[in-house]
């Protein structure tokens, strides 16, 4: 599959759909493979994580036709991205709103940065999947049937997955990122924890607290791979 040249890296060449609207009404795009979707690629679900959105952007910005089997998603939560907020425009965890079986209604909590202690409290939703980023997002997926999904999230430096996948452990030798099961606290209602009930492998590429040129030399070839490969 050949890349565009450098030089013409400032603009998607390709087009996206919309299988939704955000809260504010935003279009949530996806970009589609020209076959069946094998892989589905998303970024931006954290408003504060907009290094995913910028990574997948940078990868996709190379493609200069349509992946052979694998859809992205810059943008699962555009309005947490365009007002810097973790959650969307509601003050809802999107990844803690998927209707798991492990969903809680109390707040939940973050932490402002990694040496902070987890005190910042945004909502779960109403009830599980209440927001319409996260039932547009399994919709998405509900018609693409992907065999496995990468979340992208930062700044955790890891990949992690509850059960071990050749695709996990593919990318954990590649990144040189450590591979594991869990982040170290719950996570209720999150979309790995609905995933996996679906029965898909579900990737969690955390990014490492860096700067943009590194995620563009350690990082976003990585995407690149996955984005041209043929035999997910």
């Amino acid at each position: 599959m050949n890349l565009r040249s450098r030089r013409d890296w400032g603009t998607l060449a390709l087009k996206p759909d919309t299988y939704g609207r955000s809260r504010l009404g935003l279009p949530l795009e996806v970009w589609r493979p020209r076959g069946d979707c094998k892989l589905l690629l998303f970024g931006g679900i954290h408003g504060e994580e907009p290094e995913t959105t910028f990574a997948l952007s940078r990868a996709l910005r190379q493609l200069s036709e349509s992946s052979p089997q694998c859809a992205a998603v810059l943008a699962a939560n555009p309005d947490g991205l365009i007002r810097g907020t973790r959650g969307n425009a509601c003050g809802v965890d999107l990844n803690r709103n998927f209707p798991a079986s492990d969903w809680q209604p109390n707040p939940v909590t973050h932490r402002s940065t990694l040496d902070d202690p987890s005190d910042v409290v945004l909502s779960p939703g109403e009830q599980p999947g209440s927001e319409p980023e996260t039932t547009a997002l399994m919709g998405l997926i509900e018609e693409l049937k992907p065999n496995a999904v990468i979340a992208l999230h930062a700044p955790l430096a890891c990949i992690d997955e509850q059960s071990e996948t050749p695709l996990g452990t593919w990318l954990a030798e590649r990144t040189g990122l450590p591979h594991q099961s869990g982040v170290g606290y719950p996570t209720p209602g999150s979309f790995g924890s609905w995933g996996a009930e679906q029965g898909i492998a579900v990737v969690t590429y955390e990014f490492p607290l860096t700067s943009t040129d590194e995620l563009v030399r350690e990082h976003v070839p990585v995407l690149v791979e996955l984005l041209t490969r043929s035999d997910l």
